[in-house]
């Protein structure tokens, strides 16, 4: 590993204007990506651990509305933020003192004031497009990730095909064809490539794990959507209008 790290230290102390500005260019790239994937784990796994809490006391609740009423869920996870929102669209349409008369009863008891097709439909509207809402967040920052793994190999292969050339006008300008008079220019021209790889290998497995979570997180948040607008029409639709 020193040799190699002298090796690319040399090269990059050899190498031309341009192959220095895409090697500083690659490793600021590196930087952010490395932050944001320390981040980004850090909160996804927030938001796994969190979700699992929050479903363990949803679930032990009976009424849709119930951990709401009781608990006022603070929003920590998306699982939480889908749920809050369609409440709170909920409790907008039925009034208050209607609540206890809906949830588990027939709609068409004295007092009940049932849903209607259409007022489910626009709840379940609310709660798709948190839904939407809460997949575009946690899939935030990724884009950085994926650019620098791209570009960084993409900008290596410029910085070495550029050296490259600059090597052989070299070559062609002095007239000779001695490899060991441009054996250092074509050796300064790899480093490009070489740090290039280096940053993109880990990246891709640092992109492809977090997207492995994203999933998990993206499957449990569509799951627990469909789950929350069955329960509230089990509990509250009445006849279709």
């Amino acid at each position: 590993m020193p040799v190699i790290a002298n090796s690319l230290l040399d090269g990059y102390l050899l190498s031309n204007a341009i192959g220095k500005g895409i090697v500083i260019a690659q490793l600021l790239g590196s930087v952010a990506m490395f932050a944001v994937i320390i981040g980004k784990w850090r909160e996804l796994g927030f938001v796994a651990s969190a979700s699992r809490r929050f479903m363990h006391d949803f679930s032990s609740g009976g009424d849709v509305l119930e951990y709401y009423m009781n608990r006022r869920p603070t929003v920590c996870s998306g699982l939480e933020n889908i749920y809050k929102e369609t409440c709170e669209r909920l409790l907008r349409i039925i009034a208050p003192n209607s609540r206890a008369l809906l949830a588990g009863r027939d709609p068409q008891a004295p007092g009940a004031a049932a849903l209607t097709s259409r007022e489910i439909e626009l709840v379940r509207g609310t709660c798709e497009n948190v839904l939407d809402d809460e997949l575009i967040r946690v899939e935030s920052s990724m884009s950085i990730i994926a650019t620098v793994v791209a570009l960084s190999p993409m900008l290596g292969l410029l910085g070495t095909v550029w050296g490259v050339l600059d090597a052989f006008a070299d070559m062609g300008s002095a007239g000779s064809a001695n490899l060991a008079a441009i054996a250092p220019s074509i050796s300064s021209a790899l480093v490009t490539t070489v740090v290039g790889l280096i940053i993109a290998i880990p990246g891709v497995c640092f992109f492809n794990a977090l997207n492995s979570k994203i999933r998990r997180i993206t499957s449990d948040m569509e799951g627990f959507a469909d789950e929350l607008m069955g329960r509230i029409a089990c509990d509250y639709q009445g006849r279709a209008v």
